[in-house]
């Protein structure tokens, strides 16, 4: 973290798998605030204690989750938890307390709920909502498989996703291609300068080309763009 201030990054996504579970989040994300990094924590909002609304309230800190359906048994159904009524609850709670919150419906099922998520979601009172289908990438690979093809197309545009032993790559949904190396063995600013390189051969592969074609990386487009920009496939 203090790499990344060094070298101008101004904002940080903490990720999971289940950012919350981890023990030492809060500490990690009130650092990053002290050097003047935002946070944004992406989480399914299940699991959150009072100390963890003392921090998603903290000015420079916002949220941002995953929402699949109005109806608590599918939503349950694709998230193979009973997560519905926790997560719903506690996206309500987020709004009331004012927290800045975004989240991104992810199409999994034919005929899912995906319209009446959203019309929840804004009933909820929640500003930002995204909207993906779900990708060939991470633990949304089905019958596909995993290709550049399925990624957004904002991989190596100016982000790096560390993973927890260090390992350095262009996406959290890119863990198929060549690491950037590893922070604890490489320091951060020359990672991130083998960015353009890596965003060039995941184009090679099939990745879409966004800045050829125009397009950016929008919270609040509902465009379709990937995780974690927007929201993610599973």
């Amino acid at each position: 973290m203090d790499q990344a201030a060094e070298i101008g990054v101004t904002g940080v996504q903490l990720i999971g798998g289940e950012p919350t579970l981890y023990p030492a989040m809060s500490r990690i994300a009130l650092h990053a605030l002290s050097l003047g990094i935002k946070v944004e924590v992406y989480s399914s909002l299940v699991h959150v204690t009072g100390e963890m609304w003392t921090l998603f309230a903290t000015p420079g800190v916002t949220l941002a989750t995953s929402y699949y359906s109005d109806d608590e048994a599918e939503h349950n159904a694709i998230t193979q938890r009973p997560s519905h009524a926790r997560t719903r609850a506690n996206i309500a709670k987020a709004r009331q307390l004012g927290i800045e919150l975004r989240a991104g419906v992810v199409e999994v099922l034919d005929d899912q709920r995906v319209e009446q998520a959203r019309t929840d979601l804004v009933d909820l009172g929640v500003p930002g909502i995204g909207f993906d289908r779900m990708r060939e990438v991470g633990r949304g690979v089905r019958a596909a498989g995993t290709t550049a093809k399925e990624l957004c197309g904002a991989c190596g545009d100016g982000r790096v996703a560390i993973n927890p032993d260090g390992e350095a790559t262009v996406c959290v949904f890119a863990g198929f291609a060549e690491a950037l190396g590893n922070v604890r063995t490489t320091p951060l600013h020359e990672l991130a300068a083998g960015l353009p390189q890596a965003r060039d051969t995941l184009i090679s592969q099939g990745m879409p080309d966004r800045r050829a074609l125009g397009a950016g990386c929008n919270p609040n487009s509902g465009g379709g763009d990937c995780y974690p920009h927007v929201c993610p496939p599973s």
